[in-house]
């Protein structure tokens, strides 16, 4: 039999909440219930360590999850997984984060298998980055030696609960943080599972925010006809067009301030309404002298830039542009290579359609680009 403990005693003070963390909701659920249902599969039994005054608001969200109850939680986490364990009834116990709603089934299973086959399994991940330690004097510790614990943490019940009563006993119950430094205290240093880096712990405000982000952009320009360019209307007389840096050849030129990129220019709109930005007439307006005749792919590497320093990435892009004339399937490829460039992802599609001599695009008066997005915070 298994049963999982979910710590669920904090106060959501560092995340600058007046409730505990646990009910904020992400992606439409409330956080508890992320972990909840990410381990009753796994699990006969799932205690919720808490405090006296959220077990009100917890038992709810506890009803469609057979085998789950509250414990009382107490005042360190240490405190809280010893009280869930004299009241566990599982052979093995995993202790979990309520506030990692990203463990995934693979994590978990690997885990469990750990535990059934070594007596415990530790989720962790190998350190990436130098790691230095200013504790008497300076030095760099041995990278591959350091790994970070995440949660859950799999053990042996018997065993996890002798070596939490043993650190009761000491008064020494206080200094453990996590399950693992505990057990290899009191028992023996545990198996360590890989972790993943998905998995996650919400900790302050900003980690609440989606993980994804969506934007759309549209742009329309109009082509130039020999009229308006000979009675000096129109500002371009070129024998080419320019979509997605690359050159298209063409009868018309399109009107435009800059190099008229159509697409381009929707794209740079998606990027910025997905990153919660103003539009490109804000960054880029068209009564800028300095951006006559400007190069979009620039302008959309300055938009870039933007993106990534509100710690966001590109995660996919979708582009459809609408014209008559020229045909666009010769230059698609390269397109796609220019924006790939640009914005550092290879998830880029670029599709090209007519519009059936229908209206303004299908008289050959216009092109329109539509464009998508899907941005992804940085981890």
């Amino acid at each position: 039999m298994t049963t999982v403990i979910l710590c669920a005693a904090g106060s959501g003070t560092r995340a600058g909440f007046s409730e505990n963390k646990i009910f904020r909701e992400y992606n439409g659920m409330p956080l508890l219930c992320h972990a909840l249902s990410a381990f009753a599969p796994y699990a006969e039994e799932i205690l919720v360590a808490c405090k006296e005054e959220d077990e009100a608001r917890i038992s709810p969200l506890l009803s469609p999850f057979e085998g789950a109850r509250t414990v009382r939680g107490g005042a360190t986490r240490a405190e809280s997984v010893l009280s869930a364990l004299r009241e566990a009834k599982g052979d093995i116990v995993l202790v979990h984060d309520a506030a990692r709603p990203f463990v995934s089934p693979g994590l978990i299973e690997r885990c469990l298998g750990s535990v059934k086959k070594n007596g415990s399994g530790v989720c962790a991940l190998p350190a990436t980055d130098t790691v230095l330690c200013t504790q008497n004097g300076f030095r760099a510790l041995p990278r591959e030696q350091i790994f970070l614990a995440q949660t859950p943490q799999g053990f042996e019940k018997e065993r996890l609960l002798s070596a939490y009563e043993s650190a009761e006993k000491d008064g020494m119950l206080s200094s453990f943080t996590d399950d693992s430094s505990l057990y290899a205290a009191y028992i023996e240093p545990p198996h360590l599972v890989q972790g993943e880096a998905e998995n996650r712990k919400l900790t302050f405000a900003k980690d609440f925010l989606p993980t994804e982000r969506v934007g759309f952009g549209v742009d329309t320009h109009a082509f130039c006809f020999q009229h308006e360019i000979d009675m000096g209307i129109a500002r371009l007389n070129l024998n080419y067009i320019k979509l997605c840096g690359v050159t298209v050849p063409s009868n018309r030129a399109l009107e435009a301030h800059s190099d008229g990129d159509v697409p381009v220019h929707a794209l740079m709109d998606a990027l910025l309404s997905a990153a919660a930005e103003r539009d490109i007439g804000h960054f880029f307006p068209d009564t800028d002298p300095a951006l006559k005749n400007a190069e979009s792919m620039k302008m959309l590497a300055r938009v870039a830039d933007m993106v990534w320093a509100k710690g966001l990435s590109v995660a996919n892009v979708s582009i459809s542009i609408l014209c008559e004339q020229p045909r666009l399937a010769p230059y698609i490829e390269a397109m796609r290579e220019n924006l790939r460039r640009v914005l550092r992802c290879d998830n880029v599609a670029v599709a090209a359609g007519t519009n059936e001599k229908l209206g303004y695009i299908g008289e050959g008066r216009g092109i329109t680009a539509y464009a998508l997005v899907l941005l992804t915070r940085s981890t």
